[in-house]
């Protein structure tokens, strides 16, 4: 009988803490998007990493795959708008700049996704992906499933856009970090290198390594499920790094031969 009346206690206390956190989930998604989802479930989705659920209707994979096309299709309609004079190729790399993966984690954990993203937090590699940015992209697939195109398109501009991309400092800035890389390399006759240091499965994706070396020294390096990321996330390392600013950026003593 004790026994019975333990289980039932357990089942009661995990019943509670469940409400609890639906409860907290709830209220702090209604603070993110500042409206009232409709249908919770599709932005718990949007909010679940596959690190802790494998099931493709169980994670935000298919809803990522969504909401980077409406994304991508808002900002395009945004700036084609705000640039009525500007050419294709302008427009085209303002857009790269705007869903730069690592513009989009920025950007989210500003927002606060960070807190209220189910992913596992003992998968060291995740704490150098940018799986909050692709958290994003869920979410906005989740708004445009829940609330359909035209309030999807209003809330992009008052919750991203307007908040968090400043356009004025867009236009100037560099996001190739491995041709500022190569350029300043070949200005001052270095050799860059991009090596790949390690291969390994983390949940069932390869997590690459991969070090931007420069006369055979290794400068910094980055990780990433690709290589063409992880290359550049070692390349915007080496830049900051060595502080290279353009090609005439002077020669660091670091890389300078002894």
């Amino acid at each position: 009988m004790i026994f019975f009346r333990s289980l039932i206690f357990v089942a009661f206390l995990t019943n509670l803490f469940k409400k609890h956190e639906s409860s907290t989930f709830k209220k702090e998604l209604r603070n993110i998007l500042g409206f009232q989802p409709k249908n919770l479930s599709l932005y718990r989705t949007a909010l679940t990493h596959r690190s802790v659920r494998e099931g493709a209707d169980e994670n935000n994979e298919r809803l990522e795959y969504l909401g980077d096309a409406v994304l991508s299709a808002l900002i395009a309609d945004y700036l084609f708008k705000r640039y009525p004079y500007r050419e294709e190729g302008f427009l085209t790399e303002m857009r790269s700049k705007m869903v730069n993966r690592s513009q989009l984690n920025d950007i989210a954990l500003r927002m606060g996704l960070k807190k209220i993203t189910y992913y596992n937090k003992m998968d060291n590699s995740l704490k150098v992906s940018q799986i909050f940015g692709n958290s994003l992209e869920a979410l906005v697939g989740a708004v445009y499933l829940d609330s359909g195109y035209k309030k999807t398109s209003k809330w992009v501009f008052k919750s991203i856009i307007q908040p968090h991309m400043f356009m004025d400092d867009l236009e100037i800035l560099e996001i190739n970090h491995k041709n500022k890389l190569y350029g300043w390399a070949n200005k001052n006759g270095k050799v860059l290198e991009f090596e790949t240091l390690n291969e390994k499965l983390e949940n069932g994706r390869r997590l690459f390594t991969i070090a931007a070396v420069i006369d055979g020294k290794t400068i910094a390096e980055g990780k990433a499920f690709n290589k063409k990321d992880a290359s550049q996330i070692a390349a915007q390392a080496a830049v900051e790094k060595l502080g290279i600013v353009n090609s005439d950026s002077p020669i660091p003593a670091s890389t300078k031969e002894s």
